[in-house]
């Protein structure tokens, strides 16, 4: 059940890099840096850092280059563990 949620969050992030992209461009309203991290932060790092790559989108604000990639790591150590648990 837990991967729906993860993979939902992925997608969500995904596509809010997407929009977030596309408004940038057009010079229209922006999606708030905190509500990218925090997508990121409910496990749709993998999403939001495939977004920046896809879309070419915040690739050079350090908070994004350093931070995103950081919750990653977390994010796989947190996953990693709970499966060590349900052992």
């Amino acid at each position: 059940m837990w991967w729906f949620v993860w993979i939902g969050m992925n997608v969500v992030g995904y596509t809010l890099m997407g929009i977030d992209k596309r408004r940038a461009i057009q010079g229209k309203w922006r999606i708030s840096e905190k509500a990218l991290f925090t997508c990121a932060a409910c496990f749709g790092s993998f999403g939001v850092y495939a977004g920046m790559q896809q879309f070419r989108h915040k690739t050079k604000h350090w908070s994004f280059q350093i931070g995103i990639p950081c919750l990653m790591v977390i994010q796989l150590l947190l996953v990693s563990y709970g499966f060590q648990m349900m052992k």
